[in-house]
């Protein structure tokens, strides 16, 4: 397959996935709305620990980089906030678990208990070579 073809292709399945992969936020912002509320409420009558929000969505970074296109930078925008706010209600979550059930779930064979496998793979911050090798860029 030429190189032309190959990028009219993925650009095509990129416009087929698009509303897929945007679908999901206004209801990632409820959740999210819904989470801080949760917190702001129940966490002081728990005595949980207050969680930063800020320590676990960062979405203006990765827009900086200028070897990134417009429709890129709003992608990395766009992961930087779902996969942060993902994190931060998982943490919630995890404190109010702990706070009403702190068991540890049954050790069983395939069953995922840590989310940092994920991000091996991820380029390094900055490193413009490094973004174009794993995702073929030119």
């Amino acid at each position: 397959m030429d190189y032309k073809k190959d990028n009219l292709i993925r650009s095509f399945l990129r416009f087929i996935t698009g509303p897929f992969i945007w679908f999901p936020l206004p209801f990632l912002i409820m959740l999210d709305l819904i989470c801080e509320l949760y917190q702001f409420i129940c966490f002081p009558i728990y005595k949980i620990k207050w969680l930063k929000r800020s320590e676990y969505i960062l979405i203006l970074d990765r827009n900086k980089l200028k070897y990134l296109n417009p429709m890129e930078k709003i992608g990395c925008m766009y992961c930087g906030y779902t996969n942060g706010a993902l994190r931060y209600m998982k943490e919630v979550a995890g404190l109010t678990e702990k706070y009403w059930c702190g068991i540890m779930h049954e050790n069983k064979p395939g069953f995922k208990t840590r989310e940092d496998q994920v991000r091996q793979n991820f380029s390094k911050f900055g490193d413009e070579k490094d973004f174009h090798n794993k995702y073929g860029k030119n």
